[in-house]
């Protein structure tokens, strides 16, 4: 084998080694007593997509204990929907906090 090739196939074997699966992430909404129910079933239909029913059981589960995953996504696709979350929930004069976390 010619050092050529045998330098590539060492190099394309190392790629396939050191490529691993990006992490998930998990958007979490955070119980307040100030931000309304309605509010943050907007959000979860408006934000994540989720029908009616389901948004009003992830926040009945924020409500009753203290927290509720609204989604998994990519890094940049969790940031993304919890910051829009956030701008939404200052402008309608809500302290309503998500964070993303490691899923």
């Amino acid at each position: 084998m010619d050092w050529k090739v045998q330098e590539y196939t060492q190099i394309a074997a190392n790629i396939e080694t050191e490529l691993q699966e990006p992490k998930d992430y998990k958007v979490v909404f955070l119980n307040d007593d100030y931000t309304t129910m309605d509010f943050v079933v907007a959000m979860l239909v408006s934000v994540f997509h989720k029908s009616e029913s389901e948004a009003v059981e992830i926040m009945e589960k924020v409500h009753k204990t203290g927290s509720g995953i609204a989604g998994i996504y990519s890094y940049d696709i969790a940031l993304t929907k919890s910051k829009m979350v956030i701008e939404n929930a200052r402008r309608n004069g809500f302290p309503l906090r998500v964070e993303v976390e490691v899923a």
